[in-house]
């Protein structure tokens, strides 16, 4: 559902090494950098737990459930997928580190436990290190890949939020989008999603029943898991044609959802156009500067395009929202045009009901740290440190083009 267009190469121009990613955990390893360390004192216990094949959120459940606390009193700083092996922190109110360091569960180990005096919280972090490994790649990888690297190094990596914000289908945003224009209907229809964009027989049937308008049918056959499309179709056959009805079964959190990947994808529009130019600023973008994230307008763009080829500063793009810094000029007219051409306004980022989006600035480019790789037999290793939010994928597609 995602127009391959969207996320064009940086280094377009250099041939990829192909293979494959996620083979199995052990070969895609996270690393959360945290912002602070625990100081020893206090009613928080911090624990650094190594998850595989979950997700942060279900190891969190797990977690809960172990020892019988509520979910939304465990404090964790990111979240991060099912795939691969993760080191993270996550925060527990009167654990002892002790009792912590005792927790067995399935797909969840604590490697290290310490007191602190506050709750973790999203955002705490500085960052992650990964290690990925990439295999079955070209006979030509040993010459590619530094020469691909030496590019990103010098003009940073593409800062795409990338295929894996938009959803299993691919159409989270497309539903984000008909949240924003109040189109109920396309809401529903997004939702349900094209037979195409799932293999599993079942479900692709369920979704061409419904488009046929075999409602009952397609509620029939639908996965268990769909639990969503379930929902809706019960509300449809009840309430024929109330279309905003039926989304209203649709839980908050997953609106929620929808609708960042809907600001996901114009921002990953926005850093597409201006791919050929990521390491350069002009006049009436807003830089932010990558010491502390402070954003402010450019208007010497040679006094600062000195500060951008130091990698001290960089465009950013936006993630629109009511109360989002808009830029001028060129700049202006371009973010401007990405939201007209998605049928958007600004004024429909102001959401009722605790859905509003107020937007911010997310740089088009973020460094990459401690880069190294090396390579053996038909496999590439690569190692690197992003800053925290975004995308180790954004790195590995460019080594990789395959996706």
């Amino acid at each position: 559902m995602i127009d391959e267009r969207i996320h064009p190469y940086l280094t377009a121009n250099i041939p990829g090494i192909g293979g494959t990613i996620k083979g199995t955990p052990e070969e895609f390893l996270v690393w959360e950098i945290p912002s602070y360390i625990p100081c020893g004192l206090g009613e928080h216990c911090y624990m650094t737990i190594e998850k595989r094949g979950i997700t942060t959120l279900e190891a969190i459940s797990r977690i809960a459930k172990k020892l019988k606390v509520p979910e939304r009193d465990i404090g964790y700083a990111g979240l991060k997928d099912a795939v691969g092996v993760t080191r993270q922190t996550i925060s527990v109110q009167w654990l002892s580190p002790a009792r912590a360091l005792e927790l067995e569960l399935d797909g969840v180990k604590v490697v290290a436990a310490e007191n602190h005096s506050n709750k973790l919280k999203i955002g705490h972090l500085k960052g992650n290190h990964f290690r990925i490994v990439i295999r079955g790649v070209s006979g030509e990888a040993a010459q590619m890949v530094p020469t691909i690297l030496d590019v990103l190094d010098k003009r940073g990596i593409p800062n795409y939020f990338g295929y894996q914000r938009y959803g299993a289908q691919g159409n989270s945003h497309l539903i984000g989008a008909a949240i924003l224009r109040q189109d109920w209907r396309e809401c529903v229809n997004s939702l349900i999603g094209e037979p195409g964009s799932v293999r599993d027989q079942a479900w692709s049937s369920a979704i061409s029943a419904y488009q046929r308008g075999e409602l009952h049918e397609a509620l029939r056959i639908f996965p268990r898991h769909c639990r969503s499309e379930i929902d809706l179709l019960q509300r449809l056959i009840s309430r024929p044609g109330e279309y905003e009805k039926a989304f209203s079964v649709v839980h908050p959190r997953l609106k929620r959802l929808y609708l960042s990947a809907a600001q996901s994808f114009l921002f990953d529009k926005a850093v597409a156009r201006r791919i050929s130019r990521l390491d350069e600023v002009m006049v009436g973008d807003l830089a932010c500067k990558h010491i502390n994230g402070a954003c402010f307008l450019v208007e010497d763009v040679q006094a600062e395009q000195e500060r951008a080829k130091a990698f001290e500063i960089s465009a950013t793009g936006p993630m629109f929202g009511s109360r989002m810094k808009r830029t001028e000029v060129a700049v202006g007219e371009l973010e401007q045009d990405i939201l007209e051409k998605s049928g958007l306004t600004l004024r429909m980022f102001d959401m009722p009901g605790g859905l509003r989006l107020e937007g911010e600035r997310r740089p088009l480019r973020v460094p990459a740290r401690n880069l190294s790789w090396n390579a053996s037999e038909d496999a590439v290793t690569v190692e690197f440190t992003l800053p925290k939010g975004s995308y180790a994928t954004s790195l590995v597609r460019e080594l990789m083009k395959t996706f």
